[in-house]
């Protein structure tokens, strides 16, 4: 193979691989975020849950007041009952005494149905904070995780930058502004495999003449559609064997 153009073939190793680091450097913030809003909406949870805790609670002691209330119309009653001096004035203060009592009974009701469900609500807050915590810790694993990814990443570019930097000293000077001009039109990629008679980034057929020259990897030749410079990758023997009729 071309000395220059095994050495493209690198180099666009190389900037690809940068190029995946850098994107995912760059993502950082963005995942960082997205724990966040994970996080949050846990918590969130938590404090739905206590909310609605809390609102049963206080509709509780607020039912507790009108009990209270009716019970001390009860006691009321009940002393008016012993000072009444007519059969007439009797029922009536019978009429008050079984109103409050039912008002009462509904109101006791209505309590034993909160207390039910606060004991649902109860269970519902411990839930949530159980998945809250759950939740913390895997976010703080998923957190350590992507900075000892980053940490890598970051030593991985230095090694490619020093990488490139050898390759690029012995490239042709003119091979190599062909591929860094190529490399800032077509998004960072400037070598393409053609294989099938194609290439394969723009998937424009060749010519034949062209693609057999190509197939010897003795030059430097650009397609003639998206002008990458092309190249062919030979077949492991055992490939070839396997596709033998």
């Amino acid at each position: 193979m071309n000395a220059d153009l095994q050495r493209l073939i690198d180099l666009q190793r190389i900037d690809s691989l940068a190029h995946d680091g850098h994107r995912r450097i760059a993502s950082e913030p963005d995942v960082q975020r997205q724990l966040d809003a994970r996080l949050e909406q846990a918590r969130q949870l938590v404090v739905t849950a206590k909310e609605r805790l809390a609102q049963n609670l206080a509709a509780r002691r607020q039912i507790e007041k009108e009990v209270a209330v009716h019970q001390t119309r009860l006691s009321k009653f009940r002393d008016q009952l012993m000072a009444v001096k007519t059969n007439v004035e009797y029922q009536a203060m019978q009429k008050e005494i079984a109103y409050a009592q039912a008002e009462v009974k509904a109101l006791e009701d209505r309590i034993l149905e909160r207390m039910l469900e606060a004991d649902e609500l109860g269970a519902s807050v411990k839930a949530a904070e159980a998945d809250f915590a759950s939740g913390q810790k895997a976010v703080e694993a998923d957190r350590r995780a992507l900075t000892s990814e980053v940490a890598a990443l970051k030593t991985r570019l230095e090694e490619l930058s020093a990488e490139r930097r050898v390759i690029v000293s012995a490239v042709d000077p003119a091979v190599l502004a062909t591929f860094e001009r190529l490399a800032d039109r077509r998004q960072g990629v400037a070598v393409a495999e053609a294989r099938d008679g194609v290439c394969t980034i723009c998937h424009v057929r060749l010519r034949p003449q062209v693609f057999n020259s190509v197939r010897r990897n003795e030059e430097i030749i650009q397609c003639d559609s998206c002008h990458r410079i092309l190249y062919f990758a030979s077949a492991p023997a055992g490939d070839t064997a396997a596709t033998a009729p």
